[in-house]
């Protein structure tokens, strides 16, 4: 440490630059089991798809707009709620947010009208509208250094909910009935309680936790045109990740059923296969990102795709699976290094990007998932995996990144 003398000559400290922050590993881990049981609550509208399709007697259009009015209902709320709590800290949002899941949820047990059936779409995307911005601006708060991790440790939260929403709607709703959807209530109460107290330490603790982020942000930022130019070119690879993952998350049971003559609870097994795969790609993402690069990781993982999309539309039973999983993982091992990306593009809006890139992931998913629906009813499920195989070629754009770890 490096001295200076007073009058007397008495040698004094100079004051040191500030610490880097910890990671506070429980709020992180607890912020990843309130993803894991929101996403689960929320996994189970897509995944009963085939039950609501025969009950309701719906078409593949119908479908699709259920699906549009969720992740419509999310994606517009998420970049508002983003803006105005980087302006206004609202420490209590996740658990207010959850109980309009909740309260969503217990709608579409009991939906027996396709009128109900979008509200209760409604009630859930809008609890999805805070739950997302806030967690992940939660997580970068508790990440300290490691960001790339916090952000992959809240997202591994939200596959593997959604993967085991998959598999309760096999193994529960299935035999049960869609009025068992009621049980999972439960996981809203729990997840409320543990929100409850994630909001008193970001109360006490956050906001001056993300002051000290800022301030800790070294280097001259970039010229805004540069800034712009990223923005938009993540925006390009969050559409080709996501309206393809929305062709395997709402209509894969039902190529497979078409395809290969699966039943329907076979196919969901199939369907909870693929969305545990991109667990287990998000959760390598953001590590890695730390390791070599976000960019480097960015280009590898939706390039990388390309391969397993292009295979999947000629391959049988057992290799439709295989590459399912690996595009599943390299898909999804990208979004944690976007989010982090942008959102070390743009310090100071951290709430912003984050809403603004989990409303886009949310929204082109919706679009994407109305459109595909459209196309299948008019071309059948499976050209719509034969045009959606190319989808990931648009990694291409990856190339005209900046280099922040460079930086």
């Amino acid at each position: 440490m490096s001295e200076s003398e007073v009058a007397d000559g008495t040698p004094q400290p100079v004051a040191a630059a500030p610490a880097p922050q910890q990671t506070v590993y429980i709020v992180i881990f607890a912020i990843a089991f309130c993803h894991m049981l929101n996403d689960m609550m929320q996994s189970l509208l897509p995944a009963i798809y085939p039950n609501l399709k025969q009950a309701l007697d719906l078409d593949f259009a119908h479908i699709g707009l259920v699906t549009l009015t969720f992740q419509v209902t999310s994606s517009l709320l998420q970049p508002v709620v983003g803006l105005y709590t980087d302006r206004r800290a609202v420490p209590f949002a996740l658990p207010v947010a959850m109980v309009s899941t909740f309260l969503g949820l217990l709608m579409l047990a009991f939906a027996h009208s396709y009128g109900v059936l979008l509200l209760a779409a409604a009630l859930v995307g809008m609890g999805s509208s805070v739950f997302h911005p806030e967690s992940s601006r939660v997580a970068h708060m508790a990440a300290g250094a490691r960001r790339g991790f916090a952000q992959s440790m809240f997202q591994w939260g939200g596959n593997m909910g959604s993967a085991l929403g998959a598999l309760g709607a096999a193994s529960i709703v299935a035999a049960e009935g869609q009025a068992s959807i009621a049980w999972f209530c439960a996981m809203a109460a729990i997840a409320i309680l543990v929100l409850w107290r994630v909001g008193l330490w970001y109360r006490a603790h956050g906001m001056t936790r993300a002051k000290r982020a800022i301030q800790a942000q070294s280097g001259a930022p970039l010229p805004r045109a540069v800034v712009t130019r990223s923005l938009a070119i993540l925006v390009i690879l969050i559409f080709s990740k996501f309206v393809y993952l929305a062709s395997l998350s709402s209509y894969y049971t039902f190529y497979l059923i078409e395809k290969f003559h699966l039943s329907v609870r076979d196919a969901q097994l199939h369907l909870f296969l693929f969305l545990a795969s991109v667990a287990v790609g998000t959760i390598c993402g953001g590590p890695l990102g730390d390791r070599f690069g976000r960019k480097h990781l960015i280009w590898f993982s939706i390039l990388g795709a390309l391969p397993f999309t292009l295979a999947l539309p000629h391959a049988n039973l057992f290799w439709t699976s295989v590459v399912s999983v690996g595009a599943g993982v390299t898909l999804a091992s990208a979004f944690p290094a976007i989010v982090v990306y942008g959102q070390e593009l743009v310090p100071t809006k951290v709430g912003t990007i984050s809403g603004l890139f989990f409303g886009l992931s949310f929204g082109m998913g919706g679009l994407g998932a109305a459109a595909l629906g459209k196309l299948a009813d008019l071309k059948g499920i499976e050209f719509v995996y034969a045009v959606c195989a190319f989808l990931p070629a648009l990694g291409l754009f990856a190339a005209f990144l900046p280099d922040l770890k460079r930086r």
